[in-house]
């Protein structure tokens, strides 16, 4: 099956359009979060938090004895919230860095974790196959309820940052200025994250312990390329996520024996890649281009200035004697040349070439210019 046989299947097999809708909302939601974690320079948090739910998915099913999705992503939720406010607790409390503390708690948690699946895959009355999909994913699991539950928790976050927009705003950028003003930083704080980490959980079973980290941050990254203001970048964040999805979705599909997980977050990071060549702002591209055209410009400059400097101190530019001089001036490029005669800059006769009225109007204005920025 191709990618257009999938497309033209979403519509009419219920399967297919589960799966796709499920992982869209999914991407456009951790999309969303993750400008915020991305902004705040907590681009570890996702992958801690992640890591941070088994040992919570091993010791649900331990203590219920059941494979039920939703007991085994409520243990992923508690345990994620207390890896969470583990970290909070390292950085206020000790000298630890924010660093320090997620990769502390990333790897306690998860070898705790693991520790915990081994013990399970042990017991007689037991299969860890049911929990391995948390470790890499598996988005053929997703049911309806499974999306019902993504849209809702969608819907929330969307009016939670209806809600509390200029406070996530204020504290992202000026934490000090939110206290001055009266605002309960820690609540605010504490609301972010927690929404955060109930979106790792609840991708948890589509992407995975491993890669979730990469569904919050790649789109998040993709979108802060393209833009300054924060509205754009979380929209164009939840557009990126909602189309790895999509095409990750399609592409797995449409393959034999592709991971539909591991195939969103590699569409995932290709938007990554793009965004870092193409996007105007901050693109390579684009940046290069600039690069050259700014060179190109300081040697007109240059040569503009080494013209003035000559003419100033005659009378007459057009004087044979300076004529001469500038002649004898080979400049930069005959191509920098040219370009101050196109733009009438500087008069060129034969073989002979000085500066037109306009070029040493230019000229003065750049070297006073100048001046100022040496005094």
């Amino acid at each position: 099956m191709n990618i257009q046989d999938y497309f033209s299947l979403v519509l009419n097999d219920y399967t297919l359009r589960t799966i796709t809708l499920g992982t869209a909302i999914l991407g456009a939601v951790t999309g969303m979060l993750g400008s915020f974690a991305v902004l705040r320079k907590q681009s570890l948090l996702g992958d801690a938090i992640s890591h941070a739910a088994l040992p919570g998915i091993a010791i649900a099913f331990l203590l219920t004895g059941v494979k039920d999705s939703y007991v085994l992503l409520l243990g992923a939720l508690i345990s994620g919230l207390i890896g969470t406010f583990w970290i909070r607790s390292i950085i206020t409390k000790t000298h630890l860095k924010s660093d320090t503390a997620l990769g502390l708690i990333l790897s306690v948690f998860f070898g705790f974790g693991m520790l915990l699946l081994t013990f399970i895959q042990k017991q007689p009355n037991a299969n860890q196959a049911g929990l391995d999909k948390y470790l890499f994913g598996q988005a053929a699991t997703l049911v309806e309820s499974d999306v019902i539950l993504l849209s809702c928790v969608t819907g929330i976050c969307l009016l939670v940052m209806l809600l509390f927009w200029k406070e996530f705003k204020i504290l992202l950028f000026d934490e000090d200025f939110t206290k001055t003003i009266g605002f309960n930083t820690k609540t605010i704080d504490i609301l972010i994250t927690s929404f955060i980490v109930l979106a790792i959980v609840l991708g948890l079973q589509t992407v995975g312990v491993v890669l979730m980290s990469a569904m919050l941050l790649a789109p998040a990254a993709a979108a802060r390329q393209w833009t300054n203001s924060l509205s754009t970048m979380v929209i164009l964040a939840a557009v990126f996520g909602a189309f790895s999805g999509v095409f990750g979705t399609a592409i797995s599909a449409s393959q034999n024996n592709l991971a539909t997980g591991p195939v969103i977050v590699i569409v995932a990071s290709i938007f990554v890649l793009i965004s870092f060549i193409f996007s105007p702002y901050r693109g390579l591209l684009f940046r290069q281009i600039r690069f050259i055209k700014n060179r190109r410009d300081l040697k007109l400059h240059k040569t503009l200035a080494f013209m003035y400097h000559i003419a100033e101190n005659h009378e007459n530019i057009s004087h044979p004697h300076t004529v001469k001089i500038l002649n004898n001036f080979h400049g930069y490029t005959r191509g920098t040349l040219q370009k101050l005669v196109d733009k009438n800059y500087v008069s060129l006769d034969g073989q002979m070439w000085s500066l037109t009225e306009e070029g040493f109007k230019t000229a003065a204005n750049l070297y006073s210019q100048q001046s100022k920025k040496d005094e």
